[in-house]
C-alpha cells in the first residue's frame, strides 16, 4: 500500500485503516476519479442520495493536498473578491460568497453528525495585515456583516501584538465562526461513511485509460474496470493527462509546510493565540499551534520538484516574523501540488455528457471542494442547476509554458507590491 507522505497529519493518524485494489469488473451510477475531498464528499452527497458510488484513488484517500494543507476552513475562494466582481458582477459575486458558506458549513456539520471528533477542531482565523489598512479591514467587516450576516472583529493594531508578538503586523480581522482541523483524519471519516452506506472505495487503484463517449462509459484500472453512466474526476494537482480537456485548464501550483519541535514555552514568547494565522498578501504564510508544535505553511511556486531544504526555506520566513523563535527546531518539512486554474475559480461543471470535473480549488480548497462536490452530485441527481454558478470561468487553457511563468512572474509582482506597502507603513510609523 502507497505510505502516506510524512506530515503532521500523517503521525497523528487515528486509524491505519486502508481500502482495497479495484479488481474485475464494477458497475455503479457514478465512478469518481479521485480520492481527495472533493471526490469524497461527492461520493457522499450521492450515497446520501441513494446512487451507488466507486471511488478510484491511485494512492491512499486524501494523499495529496487535501491530506496535507494547513487545515483552515473559512468562506471565500481562491480568488479574490475584487477579481470574481470584475467578472460576474456584484449580485453573481455575492452568490458565489454566499455557496463558500455553504461549503463551511457543510464541513463542520459533516464533523458534528458523523462524531469526526479526532478531527480536532479549534475555532478562530485571525487574519493580519502586514502594513498599515485599517480602514479597508474595517470596509470589509461591515460589508460582510451587511451582505452575509457574518460576524468579525476587527482588532487594532496594538490588539493583534498583544497575541503576535510581532513588528510585522498591523490591524487584523477576526473570524470567531471558521476554524482549523486535522483534514487528513476528516477526510478518512468521509471515506468510512461512503463504504456504510454501500459505496466503495479503493486505493492504489489508478484509472489508466477510459471510455466516455459512450452513454455507459467505462473507466479501466491495472486490474479492473467500473461501468457507470456518469463519472466525476476530481484530481488536483497530482492529475494525469487522461482527461486532457481538464488537465490543460489547471496549472499544478507546489506549496511548502513546516512543523517545529515541541516547544510550547518558546512558542508562547511569540504566538499567544489558538487561532488559524494568515496575512493578507498573496501567498502569504499560514500557522497555527498544534500539541504543542508550530504548523507553518506559505510561498508558492510553479516548479513542481521540491528545493533542496524545505525546512530552511520556510523557516526563513518564520524567523524574519518572530526572531525570538530563532532557536526553534523545524521537526519534518513537506510540499503539495495544488491546482489552479487561471482565473483561480474551481473548474466545476460537464466536461462532456455524463462527464464532470470538480476540481481547481487552488489554496482555498476546504469549504470550496465540500459546495462544488454538492452542486455537482444535485446536477447528477437531477435536483438542480447550482453549478452553472460557475460557468462564466470555463476550462480556459492554462497557457502551457507561457502560463507557467505568467503565474510565477504575477506571484512576484505581488511579493514586490507587499514589500513596497510593508515599507511605507515602516517609514510612518
Amino acid at each position: 500500500m502507497t505510505p502516506y507522505v510524512d506530515t503532521y497529519y500523517r503521525r497523528t493518524l487515528t486509524s491505519e485503516a486502508s481500502y482495497p485494489v479495484l479488481s474485475g469488473r464494477h458497475d455503479a451510477n457514478v465512478c469518481i476519479v479521485g480520492g481527495g475531498l472533493a471526490g469524497l464528499t461527492t461520493a457522499l452527497e450521492l450515497a446520501r442520495r441513494g446512487l451507488s458510488v466507486t471511488v478510484l484513488e491511485a494512492r491512499r484517500v486524501a494523499w495529496g493536498a487535501s491530506g496535507r494543507n494547513g487545515g483552515f476552513v473559512s468562506p471565500g475562494w481562491a480568488a479574490r473578491g475584487d477579481q470574481i466582481r470584475k467578472r460576474v458582477g456584484t449580485d453573481h459575486a455575492r452568490a458565489l460568497f454566499r455557496l463558500s458558506m455553504e461549503g463551511v458549513a457543510m464541513v463542520s456539520d459533516a464533523i458534528r453528525d458523523l462524531a469526526i471528533t479526532d478531527a480536532q477542531v479549534i475555532h478562530g482565523i485571525l487574519r493580519v495585515s502586514r502594513y498599515e489598512n485599517g480602514e479597508a479591514l474595517k470596509a470589509q467587516r461591515d460589508e460582510q456583516e451587511t451582505e452575509f450576516g457574518r460576524q468579525l472583529r476587527l482588532l487594532s493594531r496594538e490588539e493583534v501584538q498583544s497575541l503576535l508578538l510581532s513588528r510585522k503586523y498591523h490591524q487584523g480581522l477576526l473570524d470567531d465562526a471558521s476554524f482549523h482541523f486535522h483534514p487528513l483524519n476528516y477526510a478518512r471519516a468521509l471515506a468510512r461513511e461512503i463504504v456504510r452506506l454501500g459505496g466503495s472505495v479503493h486505493e492504489d487503484t489508478p484509472a489508466v485509460s477510459a471510455d466516455l463517449a459512450s452513454a455507459e462509459k467505462r473507466i479501466r484500472t491495472p486490474e479492473g474496470e467500473v461501468r457507470a453512466a456518469s463519472v466525476v474526476f476530481t484530481g488536483g494537482g497530482y492529475t494525469d493527462r487522461m482527461l486532457p480537456a481538464l488537465r490543460r485548464a489547471f496549472l499544478p501550483i507546489a506549496t511548502y509546510v513546516v512543523l517545529s519541535e515541541l516547544a510550547p514555552e518558546l512558542i508562547a514568547t511569540a504566538i499567544r493565540t489558538q487561532s488559524g494565522i494568515s496575512d493578507g498578501r498573496r501567498a502569504g504564510d499560514y500557522y497555527r499551534v498544534v500539541d504543542g508544535k508550530l504548523l507553518w505553511g506559505g510561498r508558492i511556486t510553479t516548479r513542481t520538484t521540491d528545493p533542496r531544504d524545505i525546512a530552511a526555506v520556510i523557516r526563513r520566513e518564520m524567523i524574519a516574523t518572530y526572531p525570538q523563535l530563532e532557536s526553534l527546531r523545524v521537526d519534518v518539512a513537506w510540499s503539495g501540488l495544488m491546482a489552479y486554474a487561471r482565473h483561480l475559480m474551481p473548474l466545476i461543471g460537464p466536461v462532456m455528457p455524463g462527464v464532470w470535473a470538480c476540481t481547481g480549488f487552488g489554496g482555498h480548497g476546504l469549504n470550496t471542494t465540500a459546495i462544488g462536490a454538492r452542486v455537482v452530485a444535485e446536477a447528477i441527481a437531477g435536483e438542480s442547476d447550482r453549478y452553472r454558478a460557475f460557468a462564466p470561468f470555463g476550462f480556459l487553457w492554462n497557457g502551457g509554458l507561457f502560463g507557467t511563468a505568467a503565474v510565477q512572474m504575477t506571484y512576484w509582482a505581488y511579493q514586490a507590491m507587499d514589500l513596497v506597502r510593508e515599507r511605507r507603513s515602516r517609514r510612518v510609523a
